[in-house]
Parts: structure tokens; sequence; C-alpha cells
């Protein structure tokens, strides 16, 4: 997807990655459930301005901005807004695709249990072998891209909710979920 995708309001952005394919060597899956990040809520890492933390961030649009969290978990997140703007969207679960048994090697969970291998941020890093190295890459171009809806994805349901695992701003429902998906890292909530 071109960066005029991305270069959009996140929480729009948010919804249209829902369906979308993301891609990282031999390993894939779809997204399931995303959540928006802006630089106008607490929430957001971009809320404290410009750091070399946040420098991706407020960069081009369509890029990755992968941090540490809680000093073990990789992170995923699309950059939006035009650039100077910071905003993104966070990752939060996968349906995998391909490379299942590499993703499940890597997570130490059965390929069978394939709904614990992505259901959550730091999962399904871990399982695409998504790490710091990939902070500023080109979601077109790589290493972790991100490609259109296609197949039973195209025209996906998607709900809204609530954004989980945080304690600032938390009553904006900028949580996006695949609607009856079994992959999400948490039920979706009564509508906010």
């Amino acid at each position: 997807m071109r960066p005029a995708f991305y270069a959009r309001p996140v929480v729009e952005v948010a919804q249209a990655l829902v369906g979308c394919v993301v891609t990282h060597g031999e390993c894939s899956g779809v997204i399931v459930e995303t959540e928006a990040y802006h630089d106008s809520e607490p929430a957001c890492h971009a809320f404290i301005g410009l750091t070399p933390r946040t420098a991706t961030l407020f960069g081009p649009p369509g890029r990755a901005y992968v941090y540490l969290s809680y000093g073990m978990h990789s992170l995923l997140n699309a950059v939006c807004e035009p650039e100077g703007v910071g905003a993104a969207v966070l990752i939060r679960a996968l349906e995998p695709l391909d490379g299942i048994e590499l993703m499940a090697s890597r997570r130490g969970v059965d390929p069978d249990r394939s709904r614990a291998l992505c259901s959550g941020p730091g999962k399904l890093t871990q399982a695409l072998g998504v790490t710091l190295a990939a902070n500023g890459g080109d979601l077109l171009g790589g290493p972790v891209a991100i490609s259109r809806r296609t197949g039973r994805f195209s025209d996906p349901v998607v709900q809204r909710d609530r954004r989980i695992g945080i304690t600032k701003a938390t009553e904006l429902p900028w949580r996006f979920c695949l609607s009856g998906s079994p992959y999400l890292s948490a039920p979706v909530r009564a509508r906010p």
C-alpha cells in the first residue's frame, strides 16, 4: 500500500488495516485487531513530543514504529497521518497464514494451537520474528510489509471498542476488531 494510505487520520487507518496482511520473511498473518494512537492523547508515546524514541512516530507515513514494551516485547505499529504529526496504529493481533510452524517454534507453542500464536501485540512480533531492527522500515518494501485485503478479508465487518492494556485515555473507542475472529487478544466488550 502506498504512503497515501497511511497519510490519513489514524482512526481511519486503524479500521482500514483490519483484514490486511502483515508479512515478515516467510511468515504472514491477517490483521484482526488494531488500536489507534495520536499525539493529542496521553496514551500515545508522541504525546510528550519529539524525542529520539518518538522520532519515527513523527516521520513519514507508512513506516514501521517498533518499540520495546516492558523491556521485553517488541511491538509493531504503522505510522500514520502527515509527517510532523505523531500517530500510529498498533497491530494487536493476527490470524496466522504462512509459516505457522516457524511461528510456533519461535513462540514455543504447539502449531495446532494457532489461535494462541499471534493473539497479542508481543506474541505476534515474536511469532513473526520482528525486532527493534525493523523500526523505521518501509511498510511497502519491508522488511516488515503490509499488503491490501484479499479473498474472504476483502470486505470485513469491523467492530469498535475501547483500547485495552493502557491506563490513560481509556475512554477512547480506538480499538478495531474483525467481527467474530477467534484470534483477538481479548473479546470485544459492549460498545462504549
